[in-house]
């Protein structure tokens, strides 16, 4: 439709990029299906733009699938052909399945998306939800699109805390303990570490021990990373995510050498108070440890080594650390500092940000005080609430209930989410994200599994004929026509909450339709259910790219 409407504008003279780049989808309906804004025109013709869409709308050779063109003030409006738009945008789905909605990318790009990246010795908690949801969405944005992803899941398995476990360790550590809960009892000693000053010295003698590779502190780390990512597996799996990559800071320590020679030989290493810092004060962003004054190096040290890395083993086109907002000004001086060096790719690393997820009282969750909610006390949670709303509903099997709970449980957590504006910080609240009514995952759930059963409940009569198209039958369609466009938008402002949206808004709209319009049985029988197939279709598709699956039975 927009490939249309920029063809038969090229009579203004502008590009085709141009013309692509000015049109708009105006908000109200009444507004037509698109919009030409003729503001743009009006200092190269020296006119008024309402005389110039009034100009526009007598001279514009209207493209076939388009009813008719109005000049309203000084915007071109289009209006679709509500039948021509009915039929291509339902054969069209039903053609691509799987594929529809994904427009192909002029280049195709190869992008690592670094995510989830929990610290290691400690409980996967909902801090480190956020990055997992979000990133794994934006990767299946990117593969669906037809670009190259690698996912990589970048542990912190390393820096002076893992110095301050093994100390604590030493002092506090229970081997039956140990066995039987690992992280919690690693936890429980982190957070009494963390209140005693005199292992601070401790933990940063442990860590330099670390970094000279000594024997027993290597042990140590080994076990205990060993013993977390086992714990973090039960996790992913229970999410349904997985990485292309695992990693960790760890993977680095014998790589930061040659970083460091290539600063001093750039001269951008400078000496303060015994440390070695790059000064990025002219940019207005201040000052960068590199290394410690004691000679351990820091994450920074690490994410330059591993930054290099990654771009010359994937070959990347463009490098993406989903990581909590409150590391803006770390990752604005990582960019700068390659760039500085001399990496044109630079320009490419995109710090994707998120807020925090809040406790009740509206405070941050803080692991060092042992406040903390922990992600498979979540989902088990989660899961148990999603069992009772289906018991009510069906009599199922013990064994498909628990998989329709796993399914209903990822939705209201991914969903709860991923609704929402990923900037944006938001309190945790579980009851609400696995409500079965308004905006949440099972309300979506339930609407593709009601167009499922319509589809399996329909006969096959094919004696049906076409109607006018009424005006729940043309929303619909409009809106199974926007999905493309969504995906691109979401893909460009790295906004998994555009598709959320649109799955929601697409959802309401299916089931106002569903509600005044006879489906089996109707004159228009066979329309509408290919309108039915369609937007399941598209359903599926949109939670898809959101990492949700779907049911066929709630």
């Amino acid at each position: 439709m927009r490939e249309a409407i920029v063809k038969a504008l090229k009579i203004t003279g502008l590009s085709s990029e141009e013309r692509e780049q000015f049109l708009e989808t105006p908000r109200e309906r009444e507004r037509g299906d698109y919009a030409f804004p003729c503001f743009v025109l009006a200092s190269r013709l020296k006119k008024n733009p309402v005389e110039i869409a009034k100009e526009l709308a007598k001279q514009i050779k209207l493209p076939k699938e388009f009813d008719k063109v109005e000049a309203v003030g000084p915007y071109l409006n289009f209006f679709v052909n509500r039948y021509f738009l009915a039929e291509q945008t339902v054969r069209t789905i039903l053609k691509q399945k799987d594929k529809y909605g994904a427009i192909k990318p002029l280049r195709k790009e190869t992008l690592v998306v670094e995510l989830s990246s929990p610290n290691v010795a400690k409980p996967f908690g909902i801090g480190h939800l956020r990055s997992t949801i979000i990133g794994n969405a934006l990767a299946e944005i990117y593969r669906f699109l037809g670009h190259k992803v690698v996912t990589l899941n970048y542990l912190g398995d390393w820096g002076t805390p893992f110095g301050k476990i093994i100390a604590g360790y030493k002092a506090f550590g229970d081997e039956k303990a140990l066995k039987l809960d690992p992280i919690g009892h690693l936890f429980d000693i982190y957070v009494k570490v963390t209140k005693d000053e005199r292992f601070e010295a401790e933990g940063r003698e442990w860590f330099r021990k670390l970094e000279d590779g000594d024997k027993e502190a290597m042990r140590f780390w080994k076990r205990f990373r060993d013993l977390s990512v086992k714990e973090f597996s039960k996790i992913y799996s229970l999410l349904g995510v997985n990485f292309d990559v695992l990693s960790g800071e760890s993977h680095y320590t014998n790589k930061m050498g040659p970083v460091l020679d290539e600063l001093k030989s750039k001269g951008l290493l400078v000496e303060s108070e015994g440390a070695l810092v790059v000064n990025l004060e002219e940019y207005g962003l201040g000052v960068c440890l590199i290394k410690k004054s004691d000679g351990a190096t820091l994450y920074a040290t690490r994410d330059l080594a591993a930054a290099i890395d990654r771009q010359k083993k994937y070959r990347a086109t463009g490098l993406i650390y989903e990581v909590g907002s409150e590391q803006k000004l770390y990752f604005k001086q990582l960019f700068k500092i390659l760039e500085l060096m001399g990496y044109k790719w630079a320009s490419k690393c995109v710090h994707v940000d998120h807020g925090l997820y809040l406790d009740s009282d509206g405070k941050k969750f803080s692991t060092r005080k042992g406040k903390t909610i922990f992600m498979e006390s979540v989902l088990d949670e989660t899961i148990e609430l999603a069992k009772k709303e289906i018991m009510k509903r069906a009599q199922v099997s013990a064994k498909e209930c628990e998989k329709r709970a796993l399914a209903i449980a990822r939705a209201a957590i991914f969903y709860g989410d991923l609704k929402n504006y990923r900037g944006h910080d938001m309190v945790f609240d579980i009851d609400r994200f696995v409500s079965f009514e308004g905006d949440t995952g099972p309300y979506l759930l339930y609407s593709y599994a009601r167009a499922r059963s319509i589809l399996r409940k329909a006969g096959k009569n094919k004696d049906s004929k076409e109607g006018d198209i009424t005006d729940k039958e043309g929303a619909l369609v409009g809106e199974l026509a926007r999905f493309p466009d969504v995906v691109l938008r979401a893909a460009e402002q790295y906004a998994p909450n555009l598709i959320a949206h649109y799955a929601y808004t697409l959802s309401q709209t299916f089931n106002e339709f569903y509600h005044t319009n006879k489906v089996i049985g109707s004159e228009e029988e066979v329309f509408r259910l290919q309108l039915v197939h369609a937007f399941s279709q598209v359903l599926k598709n949109a939670l898809h790219l959101l990492g949700i699956s779907v049911l066929d039975e709630m």
